[in-house]
């Protein structure tokens, strides 16, 4: 009787602890994560690695669906690049990754379940928690995608397709180095059901230096620096960064390129499969 009984709560039991397909993925990226981060460097290491990524890419695939963006490969593979822990480019967003020759143009296509442990992963790195809040901080165009930081100077207002839940579109500039200067890469993000998109185009646009947000840069390093600061000479570029930046937000509807760049910002977004 005691195994019938079983038998039958075997029949007819739910499913409620299955893991889904994106835990899989993930279980499965953490896993390899672990691995390969306690390796020693080998010519049969590199080797594993690869393979190890080429299966996380097929997952990543059924995940993600068939995706076709203008301009870009028809195969994406996965934009988390490397899994060993402490490299350059470790923990990029989770998703299938496509890029143009000399990496001018780059996406990365991923759903809303990885999106949002993926920004979980990355909390104690100062990044916001709400996925609108997300697409708005310069942290999530530096953190998600390439090794090089990224500086917000401007929101583009450009008009959400119908089909897609959400559309936001950012002005910056990336680099390894001093990221004061005219913007000219264009990020754009845009949700469609659980499918989230990104693309980063760098060169896409030329600006100009504002003289007005020029003038809070020099009044801001023009402050003494706080010698009970050991980071101060940091710390003060740090808030003039900040002050330059709100000034050219302001500033930049104003100014003439700005109807370009909402122009190129609207044209990434047709490249998109939104329909």
């Amino acid at each position: 009787m005691r195994s019938l009984a079983l038998l039958c709560l075997l029949l007819f039991a739910t499913p409620t602890d299955a893991a889904t397909p994106e835990q899989h993925y993930l279980d499965l990226r953490d896993r390899y994560i672990a691995k390969f981060s306690k390796a020693k460097e080998s010519d049969e290491t590199f080797k594993q690695h690869d393979a190890a990524l080429n299966e996380l890419t097929g997952l990543l695939r059924g995940l993600v669906g068939p995706v076709t963006i203008k301009g870009l490969p028809a195969e994406g593979k996965s934009n988390a690049d490397t899994l060993f822990k402490g490299d350059s480019g470790f923990g990029h967003l989770d998703g299938l990754g496509f890029a143009s020759d000399g990496d001018k143009m780059q996406a990365v296509v991923t759903t809303t379940s990885l999106l949002k442990h993926w920004l979980r992963e990355h909390r104690e790195d100062g990044m916001p928690q709400q996925i609108g809040a997300a697409f708005k901080s310069d942290r999530f165009y530096y953190q998600a995608i390439q090794d090089s930081a990224f500086a917000k100077y401007a929101e583009l207002p450009i008009v959400k397709p119908a089909a897609a839940s959400a559309a936001i579109a950012v002005l910056g500039l990336r680099g390894n180095g001093d990221l004061k200067g005219p913007p000219s890469e264009i990020d754009v993000v845009a949700i469609q059901g659980e499918k989230v998109f990104f693309v980063a185009a760098r060169d896409l646009v030329k600006t100009a230096p504002i003289p007005a947000c020029e003038k809070v840069w020099t009044q801001m390093m023009a402050k003494p620096v706080d010698k009970k600061d050991p980071r101060g000479d940091i710390t003060r570029e740090d808030n003039a960064m900040t002050a330059f930046t709100a000034c050219f937000a302001r500033a930049a509807p104003s100014q003439s390129w700005f109807a370009t760049a909402i122009k190129k910002a609207q044209s990434q977004l047709d490249l998109l499969p939104l329909r």
